[in-house]
């Protein structure tokens, strides 16, 4: 063989790992063995095996499990399930997820050899693209991260480099600058990629609610509480948490965090059990923590255990050079969900776009070009079409929560007080929007 092709054996039973890892050495192979989906994981970090052989029942993740993370990470990749109790459904299953081929134990050398010689040459067909992937991911993988800017290639160094440790993550940036996508890139070029990517948006849950949904809940804990639920903590187990609006969190649940980040343990509401969890955290805010900490609403402790790097995204209007390639983006992005022929934009209408401020970021952007698609010709996005002369700032208005107080209220009534038309319009979900309205007081205008 040009290329020695690698092997990982999955199984719990020793003698199967040490059968095959004989059979696959003597036929030239570069073979190595797990005893489950963990060990398997760890050894997948350091080499993404040409094909690998696992099996169905396993303690802890079984093989199926095993199989849609893996494909979910290199979807060419060449998995074999193994199982010595086969049924119709579960080799269905298998094969619908992705399993390159299905084999029972006890296995007919000549049949797991022939199949073994098939992986091989379909290896080879793509060996060029191949090592290419094996990279697995890099940030210029990273969808929806875009631009070239000085700007934004500072901000993906320190991505790339942070990505690496296990540090915990505070991601700085304006509303709208896209600070989950951030903490996403991070997690997706981490050991923990194999993993849960969890998300909690704090700011928009009560303190009761935030509780329940970091800690989870067991049977009868509080009116509702029908069944036991497990908690964001819980399943981001092995992966990474990001807590969105980490600055909206109460003091009670401050401390409750600290000791979640301090034990990486917690106990589920209504619950005596105490649960263990290995998770990074990943924070964004759009306030000055340092600012809280010292006028107290902050507490200093947690501040340092969170703030171990901080990770700061510039605004739009310091990033111009970024402007054309994301209105690109955006134009082929909603064409294409609005099944519209590719628009162009006008130079003068890309111009004016360049010179806008963005009080909103990147969000703002996105929300015109989808508006512009949506009442252009279909052809060409003109000035016309942009709403920049119908600017929503003012004299009045002096910071961020300024502008959103101000854009949620026109967006309101634009839509006659539908919570639903205007979620949606906003693209934020109905809790978030009740959220805003409560901290705005906002009322209808007659």
């Amino acid at each position: 063989m040009a290329k020695k092709i690698s092997i990982l054996i999955v199984d719990d039973e020793e003698s199967v790992r040490d059968s095959l890892y004989n059979w696959f050495i003597e036929d030239g192979y570069r073979v190595a063995c797990a005893e489950d989906a963990r060990k398997a994981f760890m050894l997948l970090e350091n080499d993404l095996f040409d094909i690998i052989l696992a099996d169905i029942k396993m303690p802890g993740m079984d093989g199926l499990e095993m199989l849609r993370r893996i494909k979910a990470i290199k979807p060419e990749a060449i998995v074999i399930i193994m199982t010595a109790f086969a049924t119709v459904d579960t080799a269905v299953k298998a094969l619908k997820d992705g399993a390159y081929d299905y084999v029972t134990k006890p296995f007919d050398p000549d049949d797991l050899t022939h199949l073994i010689r098939n992986a091989t040459r379909e290896i080879s067909l793509v060996d060029e693209n191949e090592n290419l992937k094996k990279k697995v991911i890099t940030l210029e993988n990273v969808q929806d991260i875009i631009g070239t800017s000085e700007a934004m290639k500072d901000m993906l160094r320190e991505v790339e480099s942070v990505a690496q440790t296990n540090s915990s993550v505070i991601i700085t940036g304006e509303s709208g600058t896209g600070k989950e996508l951030v903490a996403r890139a991070i997690h997706t070029n981490s050991p923990r990629r194999f993993f849960p990517f969890v998300s909690v948006h704090c700011g928009a849950l009560t303190e009761s609610l935030l509780e329940s949904e970091l800690f989870g809940h067991e049977k009868g804990a509080f009116t509702g509480a029908m069944y036991h639920r497990k908690g964001r903590f819980e399943m981001a187990d092995s992966g990474s948490i990001f807590l969105d609006e980490i600055a909206t969190i109460s003091p009670k649940m401050q401390v409750e965090l600290l000791r979640v980040l301090e034990s990486k343990t917690f106990i589920r509401v209504g619950g005596n059990k105490e649960i263990n969890s290995d998770f990074r955290v990943i924070c964004a805010t759009n306030k000055d923590l340092k600012i809280m900490v010292e006028q107290g609403t902050f507490r200093e402790d947690l501040y340092y255990r969170l703030n171990v790097v901080t990770i700061h995204i510039p605004p739009l209007r310091e990033r111009i050079a970024d402007i054309p390639l994301l209105v690109d983006y955006f134009i082929k992005k909603y064409c294409t969900s609005m099944n519209k022929p590719p628009a162009l934009i006008d130079a003068t209408a890309l111009k004016r776009l360049q010179e806008f401020n963005y009080p909103g970021n990147i969000r703002e952007l996105e929300n015109m070009i989808e508006r512009a698609i949506v009442v252009g010709d279909g052809h060409r996005i003109a000035l016309k079409d942009l709403p920049l002369e119908k600017t929503i700032v003012n004299n009045s208005t002096e910071s961020l929560d300024d502008f959103e107080r101000i854009f949620i209220q026109q967006i309101l009534q634009k839509y006659s007080w539908n919570i639903s038309r205007t979620a949606k319009a906003l693209k934020v979900d109905r809790v978030t929007l009740y959220h805003k309205i409560k901290k705005y007081d906002l009322r209808p205008v007659e």
